[in-house]
């Protein structure tokens, strides 16, 4: 005996999401089936609000509700000074540390040239673009310092280094995080401790 189509439908939606496995889509769907219409309904608005006003801000490509993002608008943060990382929730896990006054590019991934993902798939030209011209930065403000952020392993490592050469091509002075970060891990499971130290401790690239 099948479930109704409406639950059997709404079991493969929550499958197709990332680490759900059959069994956990079908807790997923029967928690939301026991839940009142209103909580419901919350969730089923959330997701549509998420993907209505959620876009990638024009200058740093952060999540964002405005465009520019908050960070890139707020006056109080040093525009000359970015910091690359690999994704959204890197940002977010420097950010908390409260270290880093000043603001942030996105790549949206970084160099596999197994999978076949190259400088085209990432937002590499944007940020030369910012770095070539300060018109393209947050509020006009030219780059003197771009510091890179990227998850200490083989592929952040090769992202990282192609980044630096065509940024000191264009004269702008190129740090890294300091390697309190360990190698092989991610900037997201890392302690603010760590993150912290690693921002303080920075150094620039041989």
């Amino acid at each position: 005996m099948s479930y109704p189509e409406s639950i059997s439908n709404l079991i493969d939606e929550f499958a197709r999401l990332p680490g759900i496995g059959r069994r956990s889509a079908e807790r997923l769907a029967f928690y939301v089936l026991k839940s009142s219409r209103d909580d419901a309904i919350g969730l089923s608005d959330a997701i549509v609000r998420v993907k209505d006003s959620v876009r990638h801000c024009s200058v740093c490509w952060n999540l964002a509700d405005d465009d520019p993002c908050s960070i890139c608008q707020d006056e109080r943060r040093d525009a000359s000074v970015v910091l690359v990382v690999e994704q959204p929730r890197d940002l977010i896990s420097l950010e908390q540390t409260g270290m880093h006054r000043g603001i942030y590019h996105v790549l949206l991934g970084r160099l596999d040239p197994l999978d076949g993902v190259g400088p085209d798939g990432l937002t590499v030209a944007d940020l030369l673009n910012r770095l070539r011209d300060p018109a393209r930065n947050a509020r006009g403000v030219a780059v003197r310092e771009l510091v890179l952020g990227l998850n200490p392993d083989m592929e952040g490592d090769t992202t990282a280094l192609h980044v630096a050469e065509e940024a000191r091509a264009l004269g702008i002075q190129t740090t890294r995080l300091a390697r309190g970060l360990p190698s092989g891990s991610q900037i997201e499971y890392a302690s603010r401790a760590v993150l912290a130290d690693a921002i303080t401790e920075r150094r620039p690239i041989d």
